[in-house]
């Protein structure tokens, strides 16, 4: 865990965010972060691509970003296909 320093109007939009949305500043922090992660690393997928993505990771064990890679990234799929089985069970 460490400290990470932010600008004062971008810790405001997290405390409006992170209320309307019911999360502590943190956990909204953490979000964006996570979001904005993945879309650098797969700009080929959407918000709502990349929701579903982290849904089936908690599903599956949690947010590793080793895990995430490997839902996203099966090289044989193309990515909705991927997305659409990711994490499916037997």
């Amino acid at each position: 865990m460490g400290i990470v320093k932010i600008s004062e109007e971008l810790h405001e939009h997290l405390r409006v965010a992170s209320n309307a949305l019911s999360r502590s500043i943190n956990a909204q922090a953490e979000h964006w972060m996570r979001i904005g992660m993945l879309a650098e690393l797969y700009p080929n997928l959407d918000h709502s691509e990349i929701s579903r993505l982290l849904v089936r990771a908690e599903l599956t064990g949690g947010l590793e970003l080793k895990q995430l890679c490997g839902l996203a990234e099966p090289a044989s799929e193309p990515a909705p296909e991927r997305l659409a089985t990711a994490g499916a069970r037997p």
